[in-house]
């Protein structure tokens, strides 16, 4: 009994470090080569545990994984949600906790029905649909799939083809077929070698740029964020803003202020807009994030002005950022829960994409870009794409650098350039493949400058979707099912 309880305490301690050595293949570490590592510890010795015991491992890597890769919830709630240390860190250890149960509902139904049988390919395709299931319950939350840290790796190749849930499902098979190989069995080492050497058989290019090349200037005006909403805080959004469109040369074809970079609603905005749109150049085109208001409710837009025209209104919306989740119960309960603006209301519908400077683009705000097939339906009709976001919630910690990282793997999926305009940083250009080609340094206001092309064709990604990649995992996993009746003590 003492075995097996120490042992027990010994694969939860491995499955706290296996949520670490996650956090440290994202962004900014990029150790990519740590996230089949820390799958294939997750994978050893999981067939001696028992359905609960599985469950508790799960949920040690989850507070390994949240606590370490997510600790910036802590600087949201406490910098910017004026909430005391004690309050800020439980909530910080509520959320991480809450995210661990979904590795641990995952392992929990991994042991409970699946058996020996094909063991690997089985747990590799659970987990991928774990990672499904945590982008797409309870509004979702696909930060830090496993998938995303392969962005740099040899294995980024795939995902052009699959996404990052293929990404993810290739990652968690050389973990899991890792550990086999290392047992002295040859064909899972060589079907690594094949996952592996298989990319440098893929297209390098899926699509095409066109010949044009269009000079873009992406303004960050690093406004802090407590005054933002205050007379004077407009007042200072306003000729920050100003300023910088100002300041640029006559040569830029498309300006982009950020999220929400004029903190108050359109209709309150329209005399200063207006005012812009007069000193712009006769080709010149504006777009910013901005908020609306009508008959339908409160929505996060972007808006074009001079050489633009069309809209977009965020559809994916963030819960105590956007809107509250059970206002009933939670408003005025704590200053946490108070929004700075009125709960907005997602898009409904198909949206037509924006044109601007000649550019047919396809949009993302903030928090919508970790989400794969959202961005890649916006692709579908765009040669480019654009996503303004305000990271001044996540103060100096990782999750602008992990946000960023997921930005650049929606530019590999659906090779289409992605220019990010951020409140504070980081700010960027990214090509097609993914690379960085212009960055502004964070918590300065500047306009970082550069080109971009609108790209022709699509990748297989973008046509298709996550959904081949979900039906590989899923046929993964069906295999090892246990087809008797024996169950397994909970």
């Amino acid at each position: 009994m003492k075995e097996r309880r120490l042992s027990l305490v010994i694969g939860c301690l491995v499955a706290l470090i296996a949520g670490g050595l996650t956090t440290l293949s994202a962004a900014p570490f990029t150790l990519w080569w740590l996230g089949p590592v820390a799958i294939g510890l997750m994978y050893l010795g999981i067939q001696t545990l028992s359905p609960r015991q599985a469950a508790l491992k799960g949920w040690c890597y989850g507070l390994g994984l949240f606590g370490s890769g997510a600790s910036w919830v802590y600087v949201s709630i406490h910098d910017y949600g004026y909430t005391s240390m004690p309050l800020a860190l439980v909530l910080t250890a509520l959320f991480v906790a809450s995210m661990a149960l979904f590795p641990a509902v995952t392992l929990w139904l991994y042991r409970r029905l699946t058996g020996q049988r094909l063991a690997a390919l089985s747990f590799a395709g659970a987990w991928v649909l774990g990672e499904v299931l945590r982008t797409y319950l309870f509004t979702g939350f696909p930060w830090l799939l496993i998938g995303t840290s392969q962005v740099d790796s040899p294995l980024a190749a795939w995902a052009p083809v699959g996404g990052v849930y293929l990404l993810s499902l290739i990652t968690a098979l050389t973990g899991t077929l890792g550990v086999e190989a290392l047992r002295k069995r040859w064909l899972p080492a060589a079907i690594i070698a094949g996952m592996w050497l298989v990319p440098q058989a893929l297209p390098d290019q899926w699509t095409r740029p066109d010949e044009t090349q269009t000079q873009v200037a992406l303004l960050q005006g690093n406004l802090p964020q407590l005054s933002k909403w205050s007379p004077q805080g407009q007042r200072d959004a306003w000729n920050t803003y100003s300023t910088l469109t100002g300041n640029l040369e006559d040569d830029a074809d498309l300006i982009v202020w950020p999220e929400a970079a004029l903190p108050m609603f359109e209709d309150q905005a329209r005399p200063l807009l207006e005012r812009i749109q007069t000193n712009l150049a006769p080709d010149t085109a504006l777009l910013t994030g901005i908020l609306q208001r009508d008959e339908d409710g409160y929505f996060n837009s972007i808006i074009g002005l001079g050489n633009a025209s069309g809209q977009y209104r965020k559809a994916h919306l963030v819960p105590f950022g956007e809107y509250l989740p059970l206002e009933s119960l939670l408003s005025g309960l704590i200053a946490f829960f108070d929004l700075p603006a009125p709960a907005m209301t997602p898009a409904q519908g198909t949206q037509a994409p924006i044109k601007a400077a000649g550019l047919t683009i396809g949009s993302a705000i903030c928090y919508e870009i970790v989400y794969a097939d959202l961005v890649a339906e916006r692709a579908r009709d765009a040669g480019i794409l654009l996503t303004v976001s305000n990271d001044t919630w996540f103060g100096d910690s990782l999750g602008p650098k992990q946000h960023l990282q997921m930005a650049r793997l929606r530019a590999l999926e659906n090779g289409r350039y992605v220019m990010r305009a951020t409140s504070n940083g980081i700010t960027a250009i990214i090509d097609d493949q993914g690379r960085i080609t212009a960055q502004a340094p964070q918590f300065t206001a500047t306009a970082l400058t550069g080109q971009v092309h609108a790209m022709q064709g699509s990748t297989l990604f973008t046509q298709t979707g996550s959904w081949p990649a979900w039906l590989a995992a899923t046929l993964l996993v069906l295999p090892g099912l246990r087809l008797s009746g024996r169950r397994l003590t909970s």
